[in-house]
């Protein structure tokens, strides 16, 4: 990576995705950071200022990811993989051995910081009337490999920290995150190429199903990365929950899209998205709707207090937004995030 002056450069692995688009954006607006090198498997029609772009697969372990962090100040890991949900392995081999590639690649290159992008998802089943620190267990939910493999990452880094006492690592736990770019992305991975966003229309909804235990967290995908940026800056060490206001239920989003909700068992709910997905018509499986029913809320306490970090949304805002990208085809100039409209 060549500096452009002085001051930090930073290396973004996933730097294409979701959050990723917004750190990168963040972090070249930033005039405290000389320079930002993006990886990801492929290179973006994008070029924000002071960024370059380098094409790595985490999965090859032929990528010379050392190599890529000579001279970084701060490694900051977002690269994941959601699908194919059917095929774990697959998944297994870019996000848990990728990382591990990762890490190995930030102690063998001297990077001072390591800032890992864990989740909600990594924590052990909890409550949904009160917030955890956290202290709650990350141990995940077995059955889903996304909350399996956050889990079995966040013992990597405890490891990694006992090994490397010289590396500051942050674990970030953020919410579920949206923004108006990511809406066709996600439509696509959790929903389907083909499930048409313009349905996602209040209008169109007759009532909304109110499943007992579906009550989670939302955050604004750049309230994350605001959150990452000032880690990058501070000395902070450890994990830190990052949720918005308020907690999100049938009741919220009822009160948001004028519809009415009606109680649906969760076996009822289940049976319909396994069907779905065992017919390959949904990405997303039903054991990952069986861990959104058992993750606890996240209190974010820590992170304003050390980290001087705040929300600028609400939880209806940022759901709000997404919707309008559902309709509108949002997206962005890189590969996933690309918009398009279906219907």
């Amino acid at each position: 990576m060549v500096s452009s002056g002085t001051g930090m450069r930073i290396v973004v692995t996933g730097a294409t995705g979701n959050v990723g688009t917004s750190v990168v954006r963040l972090l070249s607006e930033d005039p405290e950071v000389a320079s930002v090198l993006g990886l990801a498997r492929r290179i973006p029609d994008w070029s924000p200022p002071k960024t370059d772009w380098s094409a790595v697969d985490l999965a090859s372990e032929q990528s010379d990811l050392a190599d890529q962090f000579q001279g970084a100040d701060a490694v900051v890991h977002l690269a994941w993989a959601f699908q194919p949900t059917h095929d774990p392995a697959a998944t297994w081999r870019t996000n848990v051995l990728g990382s591990m590639r990762v890490f190995e690649a930030v102690a063998a290159a001297g990077v001072p910081a390591l800032v890992h992008a864990s989740s909600v998802g990594a924590y052990s089943p909890g409550p949904k009337d009160r917030a955890v620190d956290e202290s709650w267990p990350t141990h995940g939910w077995p059955d889903a490999a996304y909350c399996r493999e956050k889990a079995y990452l966040e013992r990597a880094l405890d490891t990694f920290e006992r090994d490397h006492p010289e590396t500051r690592v942050v674990r970030m736990r953020p919410a579920f995150l949206f923004k108006w770019e990511s809406a066709s992305e996600q439509r696509r991975i959790f929903g389907g190429r083909f499930l048409p966003g313009p349905l996602a229309r209040p209008e169109l909804l007759p009532f909304l199903p109110d499943i007992p235990g579906l009550r989670v967290q939302a955050l604004h995908t750049d309230d994350a990365a605001n959150a990452y940026r000032l880690a990058v800056h501070s000395d902070a060490r450890g994990a830190f929950n990052l949720a918005a206001e308020q907690p999100v239920d049938a009741q919220v989003l009822g009160e948001m899209l004028g519809a009415r909700p009606v109680r649906l068992p969760r076996t009822a709910a289940r049976s319909a998205i396994a069907a779905a997905w065992g017919l390959h018509l949904l990405p997303a499986s039903p054991h990952l709707f069986d861990a959104v029913l058992q993750l606890p809320l996240m209190d974010s306490t820590r992170a304003r207090a050390e980290l001087g970090w705040r929300p600028e949304r609400t939880a209806t805002e940022v759901l709000e937004e997404f919707l309008q990208g559902l309709q509108q085809g949002g997206g962005a100039r890189t590969e996933p995030m690309r918009g398009r409209k279906v219907g």
